[in-house]
């Protein structure tokens, strides 16, 4: 058990690494590499080429790109340019790593036999939760959202479900005996996205986009169709009072102001994180305060 979880640990790390090539490479691609008319230039992709430093452009050998190790050693200075090296990088690859661990050590019962199932959830959250990095940093840094990993997620979300649910009722498929109670899998889901991103739309367009953004709406669909009923509302929950939270303790310390303005994707996020993990025991509570003993 302890070099499973310090291979995926480090896998998280490499993963992290690579998330961030992407993230640079996504802002390349859409600021750097459109011409007037919108369409791509020939230059770099997202996924393919080899990485190097933001500030000279010099490629990075193997030995430049060890998570965390690679950072240190060099002093979070470039070996080449010797400007200093964003924290982005040794911070994304160390949450990464952490994430990557907790989905395996907690939504993942390890004592449990190996199934072909369990492995495609853990590829499914894997790739979901990698997505959820980069729209985090994405927004926080550009405050925009990136349509390439939120499409990504939301494609590997619906076809992981879709899969999941027809292998288990592939014995009522077949002998077409499907009640309103086998859809419910497929309906809660599908109920939350919809809900949650009709509420933040209903927000974006009543503000005119400046109380929220469209990417927000796309967001809240996958958080729908990521964590289903009531998930969804402890997520909301969690991103409004930490934004809201966080908001007044930099307009406080005088860091923004009321009128600034604050990227809310990464609270999405965060909140998202925060309903995976823990949404169950918090739905639980809160209704045992309701329900006769």
């Amino acid at each position: 058990m302890t070099l499973s979880l310090v291979f995926i640990f480090l896998f998280g790390l490499v993963a992290g690494s690579f998330l961030n090539a992407i993230i640079y490479r996504l802002f390349l691609q859409e600021e750097l590499y459109s011409d007037s008319n919108g369409r791509r230039k020939q230059g770099i992709t997202v996924f393919k080429g080899r990485s190097f430093c933001p500030s000279c452009k010099h490629g990075l050998a193997w030995f430049d790109l060890i998570p965390l190790l690679s950072f240190a050693l060099l002093k979070g200075q470039c070996r080449y340019c010797k400007r200093k090296i964003s924290w982005q990088y040794p911070l994304v690859e160390l949450v990464t790593g952490a994430l990557f661990l907790l989905i395996f050590n907690y939504q993942f019962s390890i004592f449990n036999e190996f199934s072909i199932l369990q492995f495609l959830k853990l590829i499914y959250l894997l790739t979901v939760t990698s997505s959820l990095i980069v729209i985090f940093v994405y927004d926080l840094k550009h405050y925009i959202i990136p349509d390439t990993p939120l499409f990504l997620a939301i494609g590997m979300t619906i076809g992981y479900t879709l899969f999941v649910w027809v292998i288990e009722n592939w014995d009522l498929i077949r002998n077409l005996e499907l009640g309103i109670r086998n859809l419910e899998p497929l309906l809660n889901p599908a109920g939350a996205g919809i809900l949650a991103s009709a509420f933040f739309f209903a927000i974006y367009a009543f503000s005119k986009g400046t109380w929220m953004g469209f990417g927000d709406a796309k967001l809240a669909l996958l958080m729908g169709l990521v964590l289903g009923f009531p998930g969804i509302i402890v997520a909301i929950f969690f991103a409004f009072v930490v934004g809201a939270l966080l908001s007044l303790f930099l307009i406080f310390f005088k860091k923004k102001q009321w009128k600034s303005q604050v990227p809310f994707g990464p609270f999405l996020v965060l909140g998202t994180f925060l309903a995976l993990f823990f949404g169950a025991p918090i739905v639980n509570w809160y209704l045992s305060m309701f329900l006769p003993l």
